[in-house]
């Protein structure tokens, strides 16, 4: 058995488990063990076997970091497939996600064939400034060319410093434009809104941040701003949402709700224990609401759904959820590391789980193909949008009944 690979194997086990673990010429041979803490070691020994001859017969030399990191990155990703192993890079990424900033050039960019093409530049961005255009095509960052298969490489590439400089070649049509600009700190939007006709208002989240409870707020600000200080009805589309900060989730509910459970988690620790509840104040003053969901709406944005849902604040529209019930953690680990942990099962208020089952529309409305659009900076066609057609004539139907009440 490799000593080195051996040796490295004994630091991390013995992180891990918290055993005084020592080597000799045989792995503790002459010690008494707990059952448990011989199996744990026996199983160590089977890990340093495998990584002995992985190294010694691989199709392609291997270090035994990689190794590692390999190893580390499947036990974690074997427990559910949520979990997961964050290197450096990907443990930025994920705060970047979060917080709602980043610093780079401001660009949304999709592989498709290898090709890496501009969605769209931020309004007011470096990229924008600089005159990168919606369908630019990249081809190379300081003058080395992109690899279009890989995707989270060229992004990184974007980023680094505040105020550092940064060369982006893009093809358009067949003219090749080198880009210079500087890198500055990018604050990503997570809402969209707009005014639908002369009552109704429409707000699109994309992704729950940080910032996303307070962005929505001044999006409903400004769209009571508009149509003199009121709104009759609003729709927020939440399709294709993936979900995010799960604290995010609680907020955007708590905006439209007076009081009441919003949700609530299990787990094994005290911190994965927990109940949140609304605080009074609704932003709307009570006025007509429709949530729009689909297959792609998924965890915080389930969140936000079930609790408007169980509380009668708003109608369903759309087709099931996603069903992702379960709260991740993220918790650092040395070197810029850190691991995104399953920790809690959360319940609607209703105290039901909508994990594998996800949530039920309230007025079933199939997909329109191409609809949503995910891009932030377009609007919406109600015309074309089946769902929103939908939703919009629920609103109709919910104010009129309203007004006969009256």
């Amino acid at each position: 058995m490799l000593l080195k690979t051996r040796a490295i194997l004994v630091v991390v086990v013995g992180g891990v488990m918290g055993l005084s673990l020592s080597f000799s010429g045989n792995l503790m041979a002459n010690r008494q063990l707990p059952v448990s803490d011989d199996v744990a070691l026996q199983q160590a020994q089977q890990i340093a076997e495998v990584m002995q001859r992985v190294k010694r017969n691989y199709v392609e030399p291997i270090g035994d970091k990689e190794l590692l990191d390999n190893a580390i990155r499947g036990m974690v990703a074997d427990l559910d497939p949520h979990s997961q192993y964050l290197d450096a890079n990907e443990y930025r990424d994920i705060r970047i996600s979060t917080t709602g900033s980043y610093t780079g050039i401001g660009i949304e960019v999709n592989e498709k064939d290898g090709v890496v093409e501009v969605i769209t530049p931020m309004a007011g961005s470096p990229a924008a400034r600089s005159g990168i255009r919606s369908g630019d095509q990249l081809v190379a960052v300081d003058g080395v060319a992109i690899e279009g298969t890989n995707l989270s490489e060229t992004i990184s590439r974007m980023r680094g410093q505040a105020g550092s400089p940064i060369s982006i070649t893009v093809v358009r049509k067949d003219e090749t434009i080198v880009h210079e600009m500087r890198r500055e700190i990018i604050r990503v939007a997570s809402v969209h809104h707009e005014l639908l006709g002369p009552s109704y208002g429409y707000v699109r989240v994309n992704q729950f941040s940080e910032t996303t409870a307070r962005e929505l707020s001044r999006a409903i600000d400004a769209m009571q701003d508009d149509n003199a200080g009121m709104l009759n009805g609003l729709v927020l589309d939440l399709r294709n949402n993936p979900g995010g900060v799960l604290d995010a989730a609680v907020d955007v509910s708590d905006l439209f709700l007076d009081s009441g459970v919003i949700v609530s988690a299990d787990g094994r620790t005290a911190d994965a224990r927990f109940r949140r509840s609304a605080h009074r104040g609704d932003v709307l003053d009570g006025a007509e609401m429709i949530v729009l969901v689909n297959h792609g709406s998924a965890s915080a944005s389930e969140i936000v759904a079930g609790a408007l849902q169980d509380h009668g604040r708003a109608v369903i529209v759309g087709t099931p959820t996603f069903g992702k019930g379960l709260v991740q953690t993220v918790m650092p680990l040395s070197k810029g590391r850190a691991i995104k942990l399953t920790t809690s099962r959360y319940f609607t208020p209703s105290g039901d789980s909508i994990h594998e089952t996800g949530i039920t529309p309230d007025l079933y409305v199939e997909d329109t193909p191409g609809f949503p659009d995910l891009s932030l900076n377009s609007t919406v066609n109600s015309d074309l949008d089946g769902q929103l057609l939908a939703a919009v004539e629920r609103l109709r139907q919910q104010q009129e009944m309203h007004s006969k009440a009256l």
